[in-house]
């Protein structure tokens, strides 16, 4: 893992790495589009998701400024579980240069420990089936399939 490795909220000068590490992989780079400029809507979803203080878009950094690894994270309330709060981590990504170094699974910690600070009951995320390396590695971090979860393109 890197040494000076840390996790901070996301500013706008993060987000043309954020979306290269979208669009760096095989399903991404066929739903992404990485070009400079950036396309308005990354920096429309990005002002919406900073605007909203139950969404976190959090990302790892080297201690240079360089962005290594990202997620973002959607507090949700709920009436089941008693009116709980819940916890959704989506669009996580980790550089090529860092993978099976250990950032992700401390990403996901932070994320995890983020979630336990705002009292959620649960931590939740989905990873697309074709994804069997990233299913592994959530289920050793202690997440289960305990559910089918199902989309609708629109």
């Amino acid at each position: 893992m890197e040494e000076k490795l840390r996790f901070r909220l996301a500013t706008e000068k993060d987000l043309e790495q954020i979306v290269s590490l979208l669009a760096d992989d095989l399903l991404g780079s066929q739903r992404e589009r990485y070009e400079i400029p950036l396309p308005t809507s990354y920096i429309k979803a990005f002002e919406a998701i900073t605007a909203d203080p139950n969404n976190e878009l959090v990302v790892a950094d080297n201690g240079n400024e360089e962005v290594i690894g990202v997620l973002q994270i959607t507090f949700t309330p709920y009436l089941t579980h008693q009116g709980g709060w819940r916890a959704t981590i989506e669009g996580v990504r980790t550089s090529n240069s860092v993978r099976g170094k250990g950032v992700g699974s401390e990403l996901i910690k932070f994320a995890i420990q983020r979630a336990k600070e705002r009292g959620c009951h649960l931590v939740q995320l989905t990873t697309d089936k074709q994804r069997q390396d990233a299913l592994r590695f959530y289920e050793r971090l202690g997440f289960q399939a305990t559910h089918e979860g199902m989309k609708l393109k629109l």
